[in-house]
């Protein structure tokens, strides 16, 4: 039975993945203005196998230094790609506020090492949530306006079934993401089961026994968020609520379920492929969406 004090913390988990997902609709405007996009043909077929290939890259170099115990390049490493993530989110609103000018580029410069500098010299876990939540919006408004739908649909689908692999068979993420955690490298977000729960302090074990928190990977924010922006990007449907279309809001809600279902799994105490759910889960909500709103032309074999 779940107690008040673990529901609480499971009730943060879906607010803050909602947070994501309308801050990344809210970035997608200024990302177009400024022309941050991933990819130059959002159609192409390629784009889901190379975003693979670069994960798996990224897999492969961080279990490496892992293994190696090189701790202070991988926080270096992370602190790098974390400072040229604010870059771009900075940089789109300053060039959507400013437009193209060198007190833009200053300025984004100056936001983007201010954040990276808070999050490793004051980690604590409503520090990393602020900016983790930023992090997940931007990158995933990057790859929504960058990847057209079916690419997307593919790109959830390959990396549920890499995630459930890597977790329940090779079991390596579990052994990355203890590596993460140990060196206290601030791309996840935290939700505290307790009032006095300092991340700093106590950091987070995953492999068993009473946590002090709830921890989610980025990834696991950011995956299904490109569902929702690219959805709202790339399919032609009437705004139901604010400017979500149904197609959109099915997206939304679809991968809150999956949360719901995954969350239902990480509180029996054991670590969870957290993308199989998510992904599915927006997947299915995306497809009545669109059902519901006919809006098919996205879809190449429906039409």
């Amino acid at each position: 039975m779940v107690q008040i004090h673990d529901a609480l913390p499971l009730l943060g988990m879906p607010v803050l993945l909602l947070i994501v997902q309308v801050v990344g609709i809210l970035l997608v405007l200024p990302m177009q203005e400024a022309g941050f996009a991933a990819f130059e043909d959002p159609t192409s077929a390629a784009n889901p196998f190379i975003f693979i290939v670069l994960l798996l890259a990224f897999t492969l170099i961080m279990l490496l230094l892992i293994r190696m115990g090189g701790r202070r390049i991988i926080a270096l490493f992370i602190g790098f790609a974390l400072f040229l993530t604010f870059v771009y989110i900075f940089g789109a609103l300053s060039i959507f506020v400013f437009g193209l000018t060198d007190a833009a580029a200053v300025l984004s410069l100056v936001l983007a090492g201010a954040a990276t500098a808070l999050l490793y010299l004051y980690p604590e876990w409503y520090v990393i949530d602020i900016l983790g939540v930023l992090i997940a919006a931007g990158i995933a408004s990057i790859f929504g306006i960058s990847l057209a739908i079916l690419p997307v649909l593919v790109l959830l689908v390959l990396l549920a079934a890499y995630d459930a692999v890597s977790v329940y068979k090779t079991r390596h993420m579990i052994a990355l993401a203890e590596g993460m955690l140990e060196t206290k490298t601030p791309i996840l977000v935290v939700v505290p089961k307790r009032r006095d729960y300092s991340f700093r302090k106590e950091g987070m074990n995953i492999g068993g026994g009473e946590r002090g928190a709830f921890v989610m990977g980025l990834g696991d924010l950011i995956m299904p968020s490109i569902l929702v922006i690219s959805s709202h990007v790339f399919v032609e449907a009437p705004a139901l609520l604010w400017v979500l279309s149904a197609p959109t809001i099915g997206a939304i809600l679809g991968s809150l379920a999956g949360l719901a279902v995954l969350l239902f799994f990480v509180n029996k105490g054991r670590p969870q492929a957290g993308l199989p759910p998510l992904n599915g889960g927006a997947i299915a909500g995306f497809l009545i969406g669109s059902a519901l709103a006919g809006s098919w032309t996205w879809c190449v074999f429906c039409i």
